[in-house]
């Protein structure tokens, strides 16, 4: 603070304490005024989004498709297509998006609720877009897999609606909807375009020692018991609003202070932006109690979902290695919900290394974020811009890229980018090989740590079971539907909405006093020494709750290890206490057998195409060397198939042949390359035009050098571009990159 004697030497007035603290004062009553009238309008736009019969957020015109109530086993499930808004412009040809909302305890809305969102940066991008979301309340009787069905269905739907897409939709799962989309996946992989899956818990019992706390809560509780006790109290529905209280309970700081803080310190600018958020956070949903019992026993406590335990009703295994679509994962480091290792070590569950990923001819993209929360990776503008902007734009990329896992990396684009105008937005998209190390290098559990977690789901069952015995009937015969209507009602996420309403008498004069203090806001200097210390008593108290929570925190991971980590404990309810981890998803015979069909299909496939096999068989042996694919190199193949026009080769076309050529390179490398000039035309000119392409894509992003340039040049002495070759039967006259039946028009 500057001092009297600073103010005399440059010639500013002198600072008079009181003349300070009447002005804090008076702009301390101020923001209070405006702060309780917030409070007001928030509980005001609470009743008013409870009145609607569905209280979404989005910020689209959305237009239904298809209700789920009217499907032969009904869900409160909704199919709308979004309306473009003025100004931009939808590809009829490219891929739709579907966008499924997290049903997680909020009502719908939250990919769409702002400009800058999900579905927002995928009609930028040309694509038409279709959204899930659902009603307030279940149909009765609804359960998991009646919603898997359901979903399934809207996206028949969808694929109908356009049946001149080049490519199936891409299908984005927020939070609690990625693990549902993956379900889907698993056992329809055949409605699927490339999966994104953002903030979704896939693997539960994952994390670190000293993080993660949110994993435990499961068994301290005593397991899932707990759960069905709660949904009897609700006379057979679970109230959303517990699953809200959880979320809070993992930031007090924020909860208890920092957010209402931040309204009550900055309510001349922060106001609209907080009620904005709240119209979608108080929005409470209901579940059935079966959903809820099937999320919490199958997934968050059994971890069954990438085991490879769960089955349909008519007994189908929901085995995740099925999905043949891409799969994007994103995820955040500051996720302290949804981290890295639960978005990502399901692959260390279901696979032993990068070529039995490969084998399953699956393709793999994670994102890890540096430091966005868990709402951040599907709410954030700037997320929105950068990565979901990157995916939207660049999906074609990932659907053709080669099977394996690859890790998506950002670099925004300046003067020194190379071929800028191969950029579609301000960030650069480049897939990095990687191999399983790379996730366990971001930590995960010990064999030990697994036992105690298979020990904590034993438990759970046992006393599920003892619930269900002996305490069930006595809860459900007190429990009547209007009992149950007062608990959700006194619940206290929503009695702060209730103590606040214009019901309230002391709420009458509040919104003339408040805009009679707009009129005549007088706001303290940003120097006033009162203000910083108001910042200061801020700090303590967020230090302090920061403190109590990491102090719980690590008394509870103290109190799990100690109780589940009992050899007793583990022997007396079955888990064996020398093995080095629970039972892994059983290695399918069939697919094994199928797997050496396949191989021996494929290799009979090295002597056989033409010309656009030898130009993508080139192009993958060159650009392997680079451990990665830059989205420049596939903007310039984009580009010269364009030019082909009506005989560029379609995209589902386009991409089995790009996968083909890379597993003949996998397993018959030397005899793959050696075919190349027995399936050349006899021509010069389509040679040299496809060497020429090869360059384009291998130049797009950086210059030709290595082992790149050494490999580029063996393609070019296998294309022998300097002289004619003899035909051979099946040789071919035409460009890289088109339709076969096509050939002779383009030669």
């Amino acid at each position: 603070m500057r001092t009297n004697r600073d103010r005399a030497q440059d010639g500013m007035p002198l600072f008079n304490p009181f003349g300070a603290a009447l002005e804090y004062m008076i702009d301390a009553s101020q923001r209070s005024v405006l702060y309780w009238d917030v409070m007001r309008q928030r509980s005001s736009q609470y009743h008013a989004q409870l009145a609607k019969a569905v209280p979404h957020v989005l910020d689209y015109e959305a237009e239904l498709v298809i209700d789920g109530r009217m499907l032969d086993r009904p869900v409160n499930y909704l199919l709308v297509r979004i309306v473009p808004p003025k100004g931009v412009e939808i590809d009829p040809a490219r891929r739709p998006f579907v966008v499924v909302d997290p049903r997680a305890g909020h009502g719908p809305g939250i990919g769409g609720f702002k400009a800058d969102s999900e579905i927002g940066v995928a009609m930028k991008a040309g694509h038409p877009c279709y959204f899930v979301g659902f009603m307030p309340d279940p149909m009765p009787g609804q359960t998991i897999e009646d919603i898997a069905r359901a979903e399934a269905v809207f996206l028949e739907k969808v694929i109908s609606l356009h049946p001149k897409a080049d490519g199936k939709p891409c299908v984005i799962g927020n939070c609690q909807a990625g693990w549902a989309v993956m379900i889907v996946a698993a056992t329809r992989p055949e409605l699927f375009g490339p999966i994104i899956v953002a903030g979704a818990p896939l693997s539960y019992w994952a994390g670190v020692h000293g993080k993660n706390p949110m994993r435990y809560s499961g068994g301290l509780l005593g397991g899932s018991w707990l759960t069905a006790l709660t949904s009897d109290l609700g006379a057979g529905k679970f109230d959303g609003s517990w699953l809200v209280q959880n979320f809070e309970s993992q930031n007090p700081a924020n909860t208890l202070w920092t957010k209402q803080y931040n309204v009550y310190s900055k309510v001349d600018t922060e106001a609209s932006r907080y009620l904005e958020f709240e119209k979608w956070w108080g929005g409470h949903v209901n579940l059935n109690a079966e959903e809820i019992q099937f999320i919490v026993d199958e997934l968050f406590i059994g971890n069954n979902l990438a085991a490879g335990r769960i089955q349909t009703s008519d007994g189908i295994a929901v085995d995740l290695r099925n999905i043949r679509s891409p799969i994007v994962v994103f995820c955040s480091k500051g996720d302290n919900i949804t981290p890295p290792q639960q978005a990502l070590d399901w692959i260390l569950d279901l696979y032993d290394d990068v070529d039995e990923i490969r084998s399953f001819g699956q393709t793999i993209v994670y994102t890890v974020h540096e430091s966005v929360g868990h709402l951040g990776i599907f709410v954030s503008g700037g997320v929105a811009k950068k990565e979901h902007s990157e995916f939207s734009s660049n999906i074609d990329l990932i659907d053709v890229l080669p099977p394996g896992l690859y890790e998506a990396k950002f670099e925004r684009k300046s003067g020194d980018t190379t071929n800028p105008d191969l950029v579609s937005g301000e960030w650069v998209m480049r897939c990095e090989a990687r191999t399983l190390d790379d996730i366990r290098a971001m930590g995960g559990n010990s064999p030990e740590d697994e036992r105690r977690f298979a020990t904590a789901a034993r438990v759970s069952d046992i006393n599920l079971s003892l619930y269900r015995a002996f305490i069930q009937p006595m809860v459900k015969a007190f429990v009547t539907p209007q009992v149950a209507e007062m608990l959700r009602q006194s619940h206290p996420a929503r009695t702060q909405y209730e103590a606040f309403t214009d019901a309230n008498p002391m709420m009458a004069p509040l919104a003339a006093t408040a805009a009679s203090v707009r009129e005549n806001r007088s706001p303290a200097s940003a120097d006033n020494p009162f203000l910083a210390a108001q910042e200061t008593v801020s700090k303590a108290v967020v230090q302090a709750l920061d403190a109590w929570r990491d102090t719980t925190e690590k008394i509870a991971e103290s109190m799990f290890i100690a109780i589940y980590g009992s050899p007793a404990l583990q022997a007396a309810v079955g888990v064996n206490p020398e093995s080095a981890r629970p039972p892994r998803p059983g290695k399918s015979l069939l697919h094994r057998e199928l797997l050496q069909t396949r191989i021996a299909e494929l290799k009979s496939l090295i002597d056989k195409g033409g010309l656009q096999e030898c130009t993508i068989r080139g192009l993958l042996y060159a650009g392997l060397a680079r451990g990665g694919v830059d989205e420049r190199g596939f903007e310039a193949v984009r580009r010269i198939r364009a030019s082909a026009g009506e005989a560029s080769l379609p995209l589902p076309q386009f991409k089995k042949m790009v996968r083909e050529q890379f597993f003949l390179l996998l397993l018959e490398q030397e005899t793959t390359l050696a075919a190349i000039p027995k399936l050349l035309p006899a021509e010069l000119e389509p040679r040299r035009k496809a060497i020429a392409a090869i360059r384009e894509v291998l130049s797009a992003a950086s210059g030709i050098s290595g082992e790149t340039a050494d490999r580029f040049a063996r393609v070019e002495r296998l294309f022998n571009v300097d002289q004619a070759v003899s035909p051979t039967p099946g040789g071919e006259k035409t460009i890289a990159l088109v339709r076969p039946d096509e050939r002779a028009k383009a030669s």
